[in-house]
């Protein structure tokens, strides 16, 4: 499927800004195996293919299990996850899919026996910023892979 608009090139600021994000994100203290995990989830709930296949690849580029990858969206069933990770996993997905009620007082309790305040407020940011990329990614399509050659992803093998 063509992509639909070219967003970096219409908005360059705001592309920009949130890649800015990103980066700054990515030199955070967070695990990087976890951000991976938590950006792919969100990628799967979310529907955003662009975004899945992309840091699908980049977990396997970083070291990531392939059974791992299979499990995630059974993450609460698997015993591959640890933990903290799981409890990543669901922070993750209470806010790409806030409910009703949104966060709990039990949930923020829950986050915070395996992360300090700092680490949760910089997961929280990766899971808005994986969450708007995969917006871009649902409302204006970009091909799956259509970057592959540009960040090195095609040394993942999995094309």
């Amino acid at each position: 499927m063509a992509d639909r608009i070219n967003y970096p090139k219409l908005s360059p600021q705001l592309y920009n800004t949130l890649y800015a994000m990103e980066k700054i994100l990515a030199e955070s203290a967070l695990d990087h195996g976890l951000l991976h995990l938590i950006k792919t989830r969100a990628s799967q709930l979310n529907g955003c293919l662009f975004c899945l296949d992309m840091h699908t690849k980049e977990a396997r580029l970083d070291g990531e299990r392939e059974l791992r990858l299979h499990h995630l969206p059974l993450w609460h069933e698997s015993n591959l996850f640890t933990d903290k990770e799981k409890a990543a996993l669901e922070w993750t997905e209470k806010l790409t899919k806030i409910g009703p009620h949104g966060i709990t007082d039990e949930d923020y309790a829950k986050i915070l026996e395996h992360f300090s305040e700092k680490d949760l407020s910089d997961l929280t940011f990766a899971i808005g910023c994986i969450n708007m990329w995969n917006r871009l990614g649902v409302a204006f399509r970009p091909a799956a892979g259509g970057l592959d050659a540009v960040l090195g992803l095609d040394k993942a093998g999995l094309a």
